[in-house]
Order: C-alpha cells, then structure tokens, then sequence
C-alpha cells in the first residue's frame, strides 16, 4: 500500500514539474514558430513587391543596347509543289494519222522542267515523259510507249506557262499537230 501512495504522490509531482514545463515549453514554441514565420513571410512578400514591376532584358556586349531576340515563331515551310496537268489534243497531219481521229493526250509538270506524258492511239496506251530542252523555258520533248509496243515522240514549244504547240510522230509514220493546254 505503501508503494502505491509513493507512486501516486511522485507521478503528482512529477505532473506539476511537467505542467510547469509545459506552459514554459508552449511560450517558447510559439516564439520560435510565429516571429520567424512572420519575418519571412514578410521578407518574401517584400522581394516580391519590389520584383513585381522587373524582368530581364539580355544586353548585347557589342553596342550595350538590348539585345534583339530571335523570333520564337517556326519558320514555315513552303508548300510542295503540286504538278500542273495540260490537257493536249493532237490532230491528223497526214493520210496515215487520218484514220487515228483526234488524239486525247495529257502533259503535267513538275514545276522543275520534268513531267509525264500520256495518250491513248487506237486502244493501245501510251506512258513516257515530258522534258524541257536544256537552257529553255518553252522547247521540250515528250516520248511515250505503247502497252503494245508502238511509241510516239513529241516536240512541243509552250507560247505561254499553260499554252503550246507542237508535233508528235508514231512509229509508223502517222503524224499528229499537237495543242496543249486550253
């Protein structure tokens, strides 16, 4: 019995010591917390009232003015060039190309002094290039052969950038006045 009134009376004073403590341990810890906290959320509400109107402008070393910046903007790119595509027409220029009739042929350009060149004679399809002459704008050739084994070679002047005439001959002969463009 005796121990147990010994150990309420120690865990008594020990409680008193401690509450003591605790009340000087409470003031302490809001002093550490409060005032430094509010010192420096004073100090940064500061630097950033006197930053707000700032930033930074690079100085170019040579001149000492402000440095012009490169556009952030991409560059665009060019557009790939499309081919033009003529329509061409070619007509009978002698008694062998007579029995052919007109001719429906088509011309595109590459936009680069290159193309191709196509024409149906008498059911037999005809698939070659177009290609400028070296050194001019307007003289060009055009050849073509057939599914069959025929073939058709064309020489051409463009008068303007979608107009032109020229000739076209067959292999076996048959000679054709051709117009391209509309």
């Amino acid at each position: 019995m005796l121990g147990i009134a010994f150990a309420r009376i120690t865990q008594h004073r020990a409680t008193s010591m401690c509450w003591g403590m605790k009340v000087n341990m409470r003031l302490l810890s809001l002093y550490r917390s409060s005032i430094p906290r509010a010192v420096s959320a004073l100090g940064l509400v500061s630097i950033t009232v006197a930053l707000t109107g700032c930033y930074v402008v690079p100085i170019d070393t040579r001149t000492g003015q402000p440095a012009s910046l490169p556009s952030s903007a991409p560059a665009a790119a060019p557009a790939p060039a499309v081919p033009l595509i003529f329509p061409a027409r070619l007509y009978p220029a002698n008694e062998l190309a007579s029995g052919y009739g007109l001719v429906h042929a088509t011309v595109s350009n590459d936009l680069k002094g290159r193309g191709t060149f196509n024409a149906a004679i008498a059911g037999e399809s005809f698939v070659g290039e177009a290609t400028r002459r070296a050194g001019s704008n307007r003289d060009g050739v055009a050849n073509g052969a057939g599914n069959r084994g025929a073939y058709l070679s064309c020489q051409y002047t463009m008068n303007s950038a979608t107009q032109g005439t020229g000739t076209c001959r067959l292999n076996n002969g048959a000679e054709f006045t051709m117009h391209v463009g509309n």
